[in-house]
């Protein structure tokens, strides 16, 4: 998809958007604010980065040292959802354990999916490298198999505690991820790939439900006092992590930094560095806020595009229009997720039904999380992936192009209407000044 305006007055922004990005014309006299990450450098050497925090990590020995007189590990890495340097990170971990004479028959690699579905085989080889693919075990974490899962009791909010048995029966318990902006938990990285990532759907189900999740703290940015992240922590030192190896990227999926050691030390250095890069600052509510579902891997449905539509939350006025473009190559997403729009006429019909009554259908904590944004303005939806009947369908507007919504809303709003832009969408979490 690509824009085809000619305006020699419009200014030229490149959204993330699939695989290609996508060019949009928007008019600069109404453009009061493009927000992008703050300028970082990328590393020069990324994996020299990675071996210095193996060897000096945060909070712990050396990876080495902890992994010598283990007989076993096990290392959680992000499914295809999250552009996770393992190309990178994955082959000096390895070699790692390997010197500190754990066997590699002895190594698994297991895909914490949370409640997505499993990877497939290319999927796998994208995700770790041919060679890593070739050498390793790899395999899927699965929500539904209960019996796959071991109970640990309850989190101090009362979630049932069932995690992977692969991972629990490890000698040496090794995470790695992202850290960036989540619109529930905070931030990414550190407990998350731990709970939902190798969580039974019963765990996911509470953690995820609208006692925890209608809390206005579980929100981007957001981790004092955040339920979200304060149960997953729990759960996470519950389940026992030895070490963690996280990457913050920029836009072009570059690595920055990375921490390495102790849960909850190496995570928090991380945050710190990612709060220094990611927040920006829009003066007063616009009228407009065109954004993106933040290109691929993570706009290949709408059900993760919905993340993009939450960005602009913060720095959209009440009755304002937001314009989220995402490529949706994979359609709306789970099943249960799609029935949801089928069986409730509008969004608030749905928010009646979750908060009244006792239900759970999975996937509904992010329609959950879209009402929030459906209720305060017009969303519209600019898609190669996805019909406009089907786009219709899902309590939110299609537009043909982002060119085409933006005509529209001005046509609203009047001739002093204003736009923000967030082309990285929920990379990039936007705020008002005094805030």
């Amino acid at each position: 998809m690509r824009a085809h305006n000619s305006d020699p007055f419009a200014m030229h922004i490149e959204l993330d958007y699939g695989r290609q990005g996508l060019t949009v014309e928007l008019p600069d006299d109404h453009v009061v604010h493009t927000l992008s990450h703050h300028s970082v450098d990328p590393l020069t050497d990324p994996g020299t980065a990675v071996r210095q925090v193996l060897e000096a990590p945060t909070g712990t020995p050396s990876l080495q040292e902890l992994a010598r007189h283990r007989q076993s590990a096990c290392i959680l890495i992000c499914d295809i959802t999250r552009p996770v340097p393992n190309a990178i990170i994955l082959p000096l971990l390895l070699a790692s354990l390997e010197s500190a004479g754990i066997p590699r028959e002895k190594i698994l690699i297991l895909v914490a999916t949370g409640a997505h579905r499993g990877n497939t085989p290319d999927e796998i080889r994208e995700l770790v490298g041919h060679e890593v693919a070739q050498q390793y075990r790899i395999e899927n974490h699965d929500c539904h198999q209960l019996k796959a899962h071991t109970y640990l009791g309850e989190s101090p909010r009362g979630v049932p505690i069932w995690i992977d048995s692969r991972y629990l029966e490890a000698d040496l318990k090794i995470t790695t991820g992202l850290i960036e902006p989540h619109f529930m938990a905070g931030f990414s990285g550190g407990r998350k790939v731990i709970c939902p990532g190798i969580a039974a759907l019963e765990t996911i189900k509470v953690w995820h439900g609208p006692s925890i999740l209608e809390d206005p703290r579980a929100d981007t940015g957001i981790l004092e006092g955040n339920p979200v992240h304060e149960e997953n922590t729990w759960i996470a030192q519950k389940a026992g992590c030895d070490f963690i190896v996280n990457a913050i990227i920029d836009s072009a999926r570059q690595p920055l930094c990375f921490v390495a050691g102790d849960m909850l030390a190496a995570f928090q250095e991380g945050v710190q560095f990612v709060r220094s890069l990611v927040f920006d600052t829009v003066a007063e509510p616009v009228d407009i806020v065109v954004t993106s579902g933040a290109g691929y891997p993570l706009d290949t449905t709408f059900y993760q595009s919905v993340k993009g539509m939450c960005s602009a939350l913060p720095i959209v006025k009440e009755g304002g229009t937001v314009i989220v473009a995402a490529s949706m190559s994979e359609g709306i997403g789970s099943e249960p997720f799609q029935s949801l729009f089928q069986e409730h006429a509008t969004i608030d019909q749905f928010v009646d039904w979750l908060l009244q009554e006792e239900h759970f259908v999975m996937d509904q904590w992010q329609l959950e999380k879209m009402a929030a944004i459906c209720r305060k303005a017009k969303v519209k939806v600019v898609t190669d992936g996805l019909s406009a009947e089907v786009i219709e369908s899902l309590f939110v507007e299609s537009a043909p192009s982002v060119e085409a919504a933006v005509v529209e809303a001005l046509a609203t709003y009047g001739p002093q209407a204003t736009i923000a832009v967030n082309p990285r969408g929920p990379y990039v979490v936007g705020q008002l000044a005094g805030t």
